[in-house]
Order: C-alpha cells, then structure tokens, then sequence
C-alpha cells in the first residue's frame, strides 16, 4: 500500500454530511423510477444488473450505520488518503455480498427507504468517533468522505448503464470524490513534475522529475472531474480518454496510464 507523504487535506464535516444526503437521494429517485426492464440491464461493471447495482449502493451507504453498531476501535489505524489503496482486497466479498443483497430485497423501494433512515441517524454520531471498517479503523469524519467516491462513481455508474437517466450529481459529493482520488495519484506517485489540473476541482502535483517552481509546468494533464473518476476507478482507460479528446496531456513525464488505476 502506497504511503500518504502529503497530509491529506481537510473536508468540512457538514458539508460532507449534507452532501451524502443529497447524492443519496439522488439516486433514491431515480431508482424508484426504474422499470423492470431497466433493472435488468447490464451494467459496465462484469456480472451486475442494474438492480445489483441498485442494491449494491445501500450497502456502501449501510457500513456507516454498521461499522457504528460495532464495538469502537482503540485509535484510527487507515489514513484517509491510504482507502482508495485498500479497496481491492474486498473485491470479491463484496461482489458476493451484493448479489445476495439484490436477491433478498426485490423491493428496492422497501430497501432504500431503511438504509436512509439508519443513515440519516448515523449522520448525527460525532466526526471523532472510529469506526471499525473492514478497510481499516477510520474516524467517522474520514469514512464518511470515503462514501462520497462510492455515491458519485457508482451513480455514473447507473447513468452509464441507463440510457437517458441523467441522475444528477451533488457539487459537494463531486468535488470531495475529486479531490481524495486526485490526491491519492499524488501519494501513489509523490514528486512534482507533473501538474494534474482537474478543474473546477483539484490541482496536485505528482511524479518524480524536476519540480516546477515558476511559469508555466512542463509537464501538464488536464481533464474534467468525471473523466478523472472513471479513469482512478478503471472504468476508462488512460488510452481510450487520450483518444476521445477527454484528457490532455503534454510534457514527457505527462503519461498517467502506468500509475492508473487508483483503486478497482
């Protein structure tokens, strides 16, 4: 697991929680709206339905409400920049966990409707307190920013998979999803020859090399939030955003695709 060398930087509690709450009720709607055919679509994401998908973002929002029916850890032991490195171990689990989710709630209505409640109790706990996290012992404060990538990428997720869904995306939950993935790049490749602008968002710099200090960077990548997510998530090839105009790059040490992608 890569090493945070960069304090990472500090999410207001508040907005974080209010954000949450929209985002989640975002997809709450549009969810409740889907047809029996649009349920059944694939979805990009090997082996899930929509409706796997569907059930599947009640459970990253559930830990919370989980994790704090759990005994409190003595201390944090997962920086909030080193999660992104530590999702992969889970992958399995976590796919078995939602097929079995997705097959024992066919009301997803029923089923959105008991996770907002417990997650909506959860969010008045105190940002101090630690959680038990499968991840690693994290302080709510932290984990809870972590919800905010599972909310945005698994909503474009739906959009991806749902011609004409459009669910919309809270600014708070799209900038701190932004921003954590853009500063894990840059504790995952720690140096500054290379500037990765992701506006209105984030600015990091990263790679080893010469450090810029005045002018304009040598070495520039420039590309929009969502482009960004799918491209650290693995839904978007470095490749593939090059080609499609979706990413700019300039500058000999400008070449993400050996660092990408920052977590599965």
């Amino acid at each position: 697991m890569p090493t945070a060398r960069k304090r990472a930087r500090t999410y207001d509690s508040v907005k974080i929680r209010e954000a949450l709450k929209k985002q989640f009720g975002h997809v709450r709607d549009a969810v409740g709206a889907l047809t029996p055919e649009q349920l059944a679509l694939e979805t990009r994401l090997a082996g899930w339905t929509v409706r796997d998908l569907a059930a599947h973002i009640t459970m990253a929002v559930e830990t919370v409400s989980r994790n704090l029916a759990r005994d409190e850890p003595p201390a944090p032991q997962l920086a909030l920049l080193d999660w992104p490195f530590a999702t992969a171990a889970r992958a399995g689990d976590i796919a078995d966990g939602t097929r079995e989710l997705a097959t024992a709630n066919p009301d997803l209505d029923a089923l959105y409707a008991r996770t907002e409640e417990r997650f909506l109790e959860a969010l008045t706990a105190p940002g101090s307190r630690v959680l038990a996290a499968r991840t690693g012992a994290m302080t709510l404060a932290d984990y809870l920013v972590t919800r905010t990538v599972e909310l945005v990428v698994h909503t474009d997720d739906l959009n991806a998979a749902v011609p004409g869904l459009d669910i919309p995306y809270d600014r708070q939950a799209l900038a701190a999803c932004t921003r954590l993935l853009a500063d894990a790049l840059a504790a995952k490749a720690p140096g500054g020859s290379t500037e990765v602008r992701i506006p209105p968002y984030a600015v990091v710099q990263c790679v080893e090399g010469p450090k810029h200090t005045r002018g304009t960077p040598p070495n520039v990548v420039e590309t929009d939030p969502l482009t960004w997510i799918r491209l650290a998530t693995g839904r978007l090839t470095w490749q593939d955003a090059l080609d499609a105009a979706k990413v700019s790059a300039s500058g000999e040490r400008a070449d993400l695709g050996g660092l990408l992608p920052i977590m599965g």
